[in-house]
């Protein structure tokens, strides 16, 4: 990965272990997807967990209101015009 990086004059900039500052948007999902779906559903097979985690996607893509949007839905934003149209 760092030939092709240099190859192209891109500068890799990797996030410090540990240092969850760093991405504070994926770190507050993934806190979220831990609380919300993980530590409240039992996986007993690969099938199983497949069908539990997008049942999860659906309901936090379409149904959950997120604080972020005014505690709108995700799927609104696309049919009111997008986030433009949330500003007051």
């Amino acid at each position: 990965m760092d030939l092709w990086a240099y190859q192209r004059g891109i500068v890799l900039d990797f996030s410090r272990p540990g240092k969850s500052a760093d991405n504070a948007f994926i770190e507050a999902f993934n806190g979220r997807f831990r609380a919300e779906c993980l530590n409240q559903h039992w996986f007993l097979t690969l099938a199983d967990a497949a069908e539990k985690l997008e049942a999860w996607r659906r309901y936090f893509k379409d149904d959950r209101p997120h604080g972020a949007i005014r505690n709108k839905v995700p799927i609104m934003l696309t049919k009111s015009g997008g986030v433009t149209s949330l500003t007051p």
